[in-house]
């Protein structure tokens, strides 16, 4: 790495365990609480070093905000079915390395597809889906919704105060 302190390598090994074990990196408290800090502020300071020093990115305004260069690729973290919904398996199977230029907004993990009821939107069976986290959708997207302890992705329709989780397959 671009000559880190122990301090900075230990934070940076931490975020990188972080995603590897949650698929997500931890908040600047989860951090401060880890190291000792007395508050996520002292976090803050070594992350605008780090990304400085070009070892991660910065994403303002999200907790969560921290993406690493280079480091760990996007996780796969299960499977979200395309038919009935199944049930959530958020667990890490593999990492995969691509240019992240390729989606916009990045991609915070990946889900394999299962089923066919989304094959006229071109998403099929065994298919490797990129998803970004949002708390909101728009009429029209394609979303990964999460209905109890169930997965599935479909088109998101909404009118006035219905919502609609529709199939992309007439069969």
């Amino acid at each position: 790495m671009r000559d880190l302190t122990r301090r900075q390598e230990e934070i940076f090994s931490l975020i990188r365990e972080w995603i590897e074990t949650t698929g997500l990196p931890p908040t600047r408290a989860e951090i401060a609480q880890h190291f000792g800090f007395s508050s996520p502020n002292a976090a803050e300071q070594h992350l605008k070093v780090l990304a400085k020093k070009g070892v991660l990115d910065l994403v303002p305004g999200m907790s969560r905000g921290i993406r690493l260069k280079g480091g760990g690729g996007v996780p796969l973290v299960g499977r979200v079915a395309a038919g009935s919904p199944i049930l959530a398996q958020e667990n890490i199977e593999r990492h995969y390395q691509f240019d992240h230029a390729m989606f916009s907004p990045r991609a915070d993990y990946l889900l394999t597809v299962h089923g066919m009821s989304m094959k006229d939107a071109g998403i099929l069976d065994g298919d490797l889906l990129a998803v970004h986290r949002s708390a909101e959708a728009r009429a029209g997207q394609v979303v990964v919704a999460r209905i109890g302890d169930e997965v599935t992705v479909k088109r998101f329709q909404q009118r006035g105060h219905t919502v609609q989780l529709m199939p992309e397959n007439p069969d």
